[in-house]
């Protein structure tokens, strides 16, 4: 029988392990007096560092992490696609509308501008140049100066006078262009001086006057000639510049543009190749937008370019070298009045020691130049209309010649009245250079007009050719941008 012990106190035999007595503690640990035996080193635990907190992660940090989490997924991947689309369509249209309105612009300065402040300079040279021409060949008419030769020098002087207004108002303040009008306009009043002086002599018989002649074209040869030219080689290099700004090809937006293409290609050869869908109407909108754009851009600006190369070549060009004949005509002339006005008072010494009139000297010098400046002219003409005044003013020019040596003949001779009758001509019969200056001068203005039309021609084909360009590429080019984010929406809602 099996008695079932009483009390607590377990069994002998085998059981659970009996811990290990733990010496009696005096007093709470911490409390003064009471004693904390040391572990044993064996037990000792280490003591642990204090943790770091992590550093705060910036806004633009986070956003690059979720960005880049979201395009490892498909439809992250379109939405970077269509952004990336769509910035550049719209960058295509922003570049190409810059561009095109800059060279727009430059070509409106080169028709409405430029060119016609450049005429206007030559204008002035011609005028100044005409004018001191009218005042030695009415100086030899003598005291009956004929009432047609001082109306056309009256009539040259405002006319230059009136150029160099035009001038000034285009010009900017403290430009070289500016300071060239300012002297011009000091030396005029000058020039009409000594010629209403030399004229009043003239009438009375002194021959002082010729003095005063020979003083005005020294001014105007040695002073305002030279300032009208200077005027007129601004007003070329500032149409040679805007020329330079109007037709370079607009290779950053033709750039862009295909690479626009290129990109907008490969999005719609990836969706058909995960979709087998041959076409997306956004992505094809946008192509076709972005293709009218740069075709446009592309045949608008060459045709353009084209017609502003011709309206240089075929219109400036040979605007240019009339305004030389016409100009190398009127010095021809001046010079030749002024070798009877002087009467060997100025001399020349060539290189071969012969002494010859300076004027007469200066005369064949201008007459070589006129030839070889209409030689250019018949040259660059490109149309019989063109042609034609330019071999009448050749033609007259050889009688000129062929007249003036007649009458150098004459005053060689002794006879000056007969030489005088050569150049300024007489009532009964008028045979004289003059005629033949006359003639020249007139087929020359004819040729002038004729290429400033074909110029004005030319130049506004060129304008009209980039005409709407810079607004229909930024319309067009926005629809483009549309199309592309719409096309690849189309894509996204398949995942929703």
């Amino acid at each position: 029988m099996t008695h079932t012990p009483k009390g607590n106190t377990a069994p002998p035999g085998p059981g659970r392990p009996t811990a290990p007595a733990v010496p009696s503690q005096t007093g709470r640990p911490g409390h003064p007096g009471s004693a904390s035996p040391a572990p044993p080193a064996a037990f000792t635990t280490p003591t642990a560092a204090p943790a770091v907190p992590a550093p705060r992660r910036t806004a633009f940090a986070e956003g690059a992490d979720r960005l880049r989490a979201a395009a490892t997924t498909e439809p992250g991947r379109l939405r970077a696609i269509g952004a990336v689309l769509a910035l550049l369509v719209v960058a295509f249209g922003a570049v190409t509308a810059w561009q095109t309105t800059e060279r727009a612009a430059a070509a409106g300065d080169v028709l409405h501008s430029s060119q016609p402040l450049t005429s206007d300079a030559a204008d002035v040279y011609r005028s100044l140049a005409d004018a001191n021409t009218m005042a030695a060949g009415g100086y030899l008419s003598g005291p009956q100066e004929t009432r047609a030769t001082r109306e056309r020098y009256e009539k040259d002087v405002r006319t230059a006078a009136a150029k160099l207004v035009t001038a000034a108002a285009n010009s900017e303040p403290g430009s070289p262009s500016a300071a060239t009008i300012a002297r011009l306009n000091e030396l005029l009043p000058r020039y009409k001086g000594l010629v209403e002086s030399a004229r009043a002599n003239n009438r009375q018989g002194f021959p002082v006057g010729g003095a005063y002649l020979r003083a005005a074209n020294d001014t105007m040869q040695r002073q305002m000639l030279p300032e009208a030219e200077d005027l007129y080689e601004k007003e070329n290099q500032r149409l040679r510049a805007d020329y330079g700004d109007a037709t370079p090809y607009p290779w950053a937006a033709i750039a862009l543009g295909v690479l626009a293409l290129a990109a907008l290609a490969w999005a719609q050869r990836r969706t058909y190749r995960r979709t087998n869908r041959v076409l997306n109407h956004g992505l094809v909108a946008a192509t076709a937008a972005t293709a009218v754009v740069l075709l446009w851009l592309v045949v608008g600006h060459s045709v353009a370019r084209a017609r502003l190369d011709g309206s240089y070549t075929h219109g400036v060009s040979s605007l240019n070298v009339l305004h030389d004949a016409r100009i190398a005509s009127l010095k021809a002339r001046s010079d030749e009045n002024l070798t009877l006005v002087s009467r060997g008072a100025e001399t020349r010494e060539l290189k071969d020691g012969t002494v010859m009139d300076a004027y007469d000297w200066a005369y064949d010098q201008e007459i070589g130049r006129l030839g070889t400046t209409l030689a250019r002219a018949r040259d660059l003409t490109d149309d019989p209309a063109g042609r034609e005044p330019v071999q009448v003013a050749n033609q007259s020019m050889k009688v000129w010649k062929s007249r003036h040596a007649q009458a150098r003949r004459a005053d060689d001779s002794g006879d000056y009245q007969q030489a005088r009758d050569r150049v300024i001509g007489t009532a009964a019969q008028d045979r004289s250079t003059g005629e033949c200056f006359d003639s020249v001068d007139s087929s020359l203005a004819k040729a002038l007009r004729h290429e400033t039309d074909e110029f004005r021609t030319a130049a506004g084909d060129g304008l009209d050719a980039m005409a709407g360009l810079p607004a229909g590429s930024a319309a067009l080019t926005v629809l483009g941008a549309a199309g592309a984010v719409l096309g690849v929406g189309r894509r996204l809602s398949e995942y929703r």
